[in-house]
């Protein structure tokens, strides 16, 4: 319980709400937490505690919230759920009882399977899996290996996704089984640790995991990469019609057409992939960007940007244009 308190992705993200330091200090106090955590614990320990920690904030609580809200008021939460009433989770006790226990089982298993994967590579590399020193990632770095990350993630979850979960072998029967046992319904984001385990391994747990470590990027890296990953996750499988965001708001709908067409295509995660193999149901990412643009009126506000960047330009010439005109006045007088 001490790691999992002490960990700098908590005070990091946590310290601006709840003091006023300035942006350096919180560096600073980031910095000095994060160097206590690497001189005091193993790589292994704080990867695990820290995923750990990481998808408890990020999916667990959220998605019980969310069951709570669906189950409590379950006429508001049928107006902003995709497909109305049949994406509700059922009302019944002896169905919730059996679904909190897997998705937590679900997420202790994917953590021992980490800590083997990773004892197992860090065995043979003779080092962590992870680079985990008290020097802190530069910036371009955790975006260059955040892009790769994105990319390799995306690959390896739409090819799982559609040849392995969506094909005719015991595992797809499996995931049928327990993921798209409800028709023509959204999923709600408990349910992204309900399935049965061995799909699950193959659809969450290995395209995150794997795609890092192959990239093997700094730990503190691989935790953004998790926190965004998770979210990405929590909120594409709520099943809410009111996600915001261009592209978030196209994940979420996408996420539930798969679920209600009973896995007719959507495989992908961003949905390029799906794009660019035919493979898309309902709307594409692509007509997806474009009605989100439009609902945002993003190319009328670029358009009164670039007026107003013209306007403003054009009178700072004109105002050049006097001031010659002033000062050649000047001088003939």
């Amino acid at each position: 319980m001490d790691l999992l308190l002490s960990l700098p992705i908590v005070s990091y993200f946590g310290g601006p709400m709840l003091s006023s330091w300035s942006g350096s200090l919180n560096l600073l106090f980031f910095y000095m937490t994060w160097t206590t955590l690497v001189l005091s614990h193993s790589p292994l320990r704080i990867e695990l505690v820290g995923t750990l920690a990481v998808r408890i904030v990020f999916w667990l609580v959220p998605s019980l919230f969310f069951l709570l809200f669906d189950t409590l008021v379950p006429s508001l939460a049928e107006s902003i759920k995709f497909y109305g009433s049949t994406s509700l989770p059922r009302r019944s006790a002896a169905s919730l009882l059996r679904q909190i226990p897997l998705a937590i089982f679900n997420l202790a298993l994917s953590t021992a399977m980490q800590a083997g994967i990773s004892i197992g590579a860090g065995t043979l590399l003779r080092r962590p899996l992870f680079k985990t020193s008290t020097a802190l990632p530069l910036p371009w770095q955790i975006v260059k290996h955040i892009l790769m990350l994105y990319t390799a993630r995306e690959i390896l979850t739409y090819y799982l996704h559609r040849f392995v979960l969506h094909s005719r072998g015991r595992v797809a029967r499996l995931h049928s089984a327990y993921a798209h046992s409800r028709k023509h319904a959204a999923p709600y984001a408990l349910m992204l640790y309900t399935d049965h385990p061995l799909p699950l391994l193959f659809n969450r747990t290995l395209p995150v995991y794997l795609s890092a470590m192959v990239i093997q990027p700094h730990l503190l890296t691989y935790f953004l990469f998790t926190i965004l990953t998770t979210l990405e996750e929590t909120l594409s499988m709520s099943g809410y019609n009111i996600v915001p965001g261009i592209i978030m708001g196209g994940i979420t709908r996408r996420t539930a057409t798969h679920y209600a067409s009973g896995g007719r295509g959507n495989f992908g995660a961003w949905g390029l992939l799906d794009w660019a193999s035919g493979t898309s149901v309902g709307k594409d990412v692509v007509k997806d960007i474009h009605d989100e643009a439009e609902k945002h009126q993003v190319k009328e506000r670029g358009q009164k940007a670039a007026s107003d960047t013209g306007s403003i330009v054009q009178d700072s010439i004109n105002g050049l244009k006097k001031g010659r005109k002033s000062r050649k006045k000047s001088s003939d007088w």
